[in-house]
């Protein structure tokens, strides 16, 4: 019985990317003159604080780090900090308006689909599944995110 191939779902792919560029402009509006904005999100292992930086800005795209760390002051071992610390490098297309995760931070660009197995371990769908991951960490952010003080005050002595 032969393995039927693997057929990137374009729409889902494209769906997935409209509605990640609508949910990064909900977190950060003010794209065009914002460098950096920085949430506090309550999680059951404590708080993490979520960054959305600007790193390139373009006419018709924006490159965004978007990072998760875990607020100082828990209670969680160095091992399970290091895996709930994440860096997504996020293009945004304004005329599209699409964003897709182009690669996690300071590592190599994803292909749109992969053989299996591979020497990296890579699902099949390795990009869907970083958009969706995208996705899911955008809207909670939505949901459960706030600007902390200490944030909004740091924000402010800094554009001053």
């Amino acid at each position: 019985m032969m393995k039927a191939k693997y057929v990137p779902d374009l729409s889902k792919q494209m769906a997935l990317c409209e509605a990640n560029y609508a949910r990064i402009l909900k977190l950060l509006p003010d794209i065009d003159l914002c460098e950096q904005r920085d949430f506090i999100v309550d999680m059951a292992q404590g708080q993490s604080r979520v960054s959305l930086s600007v790193q390139e800005r373009f006419k018709f795209t924006s490159t965004l780090v978007i990072s998760q760390s875990h607020v100082a002051g828990a209670s969680l071992c160095e091992k399970v900090q290091s895996l709930m610390s994440t860096q997504l490098l996020v293009r945004l297309y304004h005329d599209a308006k699409m964003a897709e995760v182009i690669r996690p931070f300071k590592k190599s660009q994803f292909s749109g689909k992969y053989s299996y197995p591979n020497k990296s371990m890579y699902q099949i769908d390795e990009k869907i599944q970083l958009n969706d991951y995208l996705a899911q960490w955008l809207s909670h952010c939505l949901t459960h995110g706030y600007q902390s003080e200490e944030i909004m005050l740091n924000t402010f002595i800094d554009s001053n």
